[in-house]
């Protein structure tokens, strides 16, 4: 049965549909040895060969579903310019070539979703969807009630308003606070962005959940296997929490 080109490569676990569709865009898929560049292109997984960088692709792979936790000090992605470590590093005995769901910056820790499911991935990184993250921060100096109004209320940022889910004061001293963060988008570094414009840099960022997923007791550097419940509890419409 044909299919559009991007949810094919999607469901061979290569990437996501929006990956997908910027390597057809780029030139790098070819279907019967022909190069295709639209994206309304459609074939027939049983009977076409498609390839990606002439690499001929499969839909018939183990889905496989992981969650990391990232330590500090690794790219979110399968291969940096700059020779630096990346996540996939640290994973071991999966079997598949699997790929991050999202993204997490290089100085940033924490729970990060890693799969070979490229319908999953889409559904659970695409902002109409609306995923609530919960992150814990270290922030320089002390947030006062007024900061966190800003937060919940709004906030101007160099690419739009920025608003938090829901924030709570964590433990604190002179010099520094923990705040617990929960926000439904992902823009670029939007948490540092946010509390750098408060005045408050942030030191320290670990991602702690992604909608009921919880890191839990799992240690740095360590992955397992997500629980079917687990999996389906991310792809059912979610609640934010405050």
């Amino acid at each position: 049965m044909e299919e559009r080109l991007q949810k094919i490569i999607a469901a061979a676990g290569i990437c996501s549909r929006r990956a997908a569709e910027e390597l057809i865009l780029a030139g790098n898929v070819q279907v019967n040895d022909r190069v295709v560049r639209q994206l309304g292109t459609k074939a027939d997984p049983d009977r076409d060969e498609i390839r990606i960088d002439g690499r001929l692709i499969t839909t018939e792979v183990e889905r496989i579903y992981l969650m990391l936790n990232k330590p500090a000090g690794y790219v979110t992605t399968l291969k940096d310019p700059e020779g630096r470590p990346v996540v996939t590093d640290l994973l071991y005995d999966v079997g598949q070539r699997v790929y991050p769901v999202g993204r997490l910056d290089y100085d940033s820790e924490g729970l990060l979703i890693l799969t070979n499911d490229g319908a999953f991935a889409e559904r659970v990184q695409h902002p109409r969807y609306e995923i609530p993250r919960t992150y814990l921060a270290k922030v320089r100096g002390r947030v006062t009630r007024k900061d966190i109004q800003s937060l919940l209320k709004g906030i101007e940022l160099e690419d739009g308003p920025f608003t938090v889910d829901g924030i709570h004061e964590e433990k604190y001293n002179e010099k520094s606070q923990w705040l617990r963060v929960t926000i439904s988008e992902g823009r670029n570094r939007i948490i540092r962005r946010a509390m750098e414009a408060l005045g408050h840099p942030v030191a320290r960022l670990i991602r702690i959940s992604v909608g009921g997923l919880e890191l839990g007791s799992l240690k740095p550097g360590e992955h397992r296997r997500l629980r079917r419940k687990e999996i389906e509890g991310l792809l059912r419409p979610q609640r934010k929490k405050a």
